[in-house]
């Protein structure tokens, strides 16, 4: 089997957004999902820039102390690789990299403007699907991508 990014399994990181599924999911949500994330990447001193949207529109975006401007353009080539695929960003290079190939290989997309690198997330909703994205960038793409699935776990919408 080809070697993938951080030993991920496709079927495993799809299992996991499936485990990450919410009932219900709001704006308000969206807004608090941004605070707790920040909130725990505050005290972990974490260099990073945290943006969470809901449908197309901007819930909540921080640039933490120590995070780089280079981060943000990550995260909006992070966030079309999850509104196109509806899956994390680590899903989408792990399902090629499996194949022997690469995300811009094996879809022909620019890598100027999708970056299939861990840090960006769905947010689900059972029934529904796709209601917005979570994103991180500014440490490794695992890293990246184990903290978003640190705040989904940790996170309760409402509470």
């Amino acid at each position: 089997m080809t070697e993938t990014t951080g030993g991920y399994a496709f079927a495993a990181l799809i299992a996991e957004a499936e485990a990450l599924t919410f009932a219900e999911f709001t704006f308000r949500d969206a807004v608090e999902l941004g605070m707790h994330a920040s909130k725990k990447a505050l005290a972990a001193d974490l260099p990073v820039i945290i943006q969470v949207t809901f449908g197309s529109r901007l819930a909540y975006f921080a640039a933490l102390p120590g995070s780089s401007a280079d981060s943000e353009l990550w995260i909006q080539r992070k966030a079309r690789v999850v509104e196109r695929f509806g899956i994390s960003t680590l899903a989408a290079r792990v399902q090629y990299e499996e194949q022997g190939t690469t995300f811009a290989e094996a879809t022909g997309l620019c890598e100027d403007e999708y970056a299939a690198h861990g840090g960006g997330y769905p947010i689900l909703v059972f029934g529904i699907g796709v209601v917005g994205g979570v994103y991180a960038s500014g440490l490794p793409q695992v890293e990246d991508h184990e903290f978003l699935v640190a705040c989904l776990t940790t996170f309760r919408p409402g509470s």
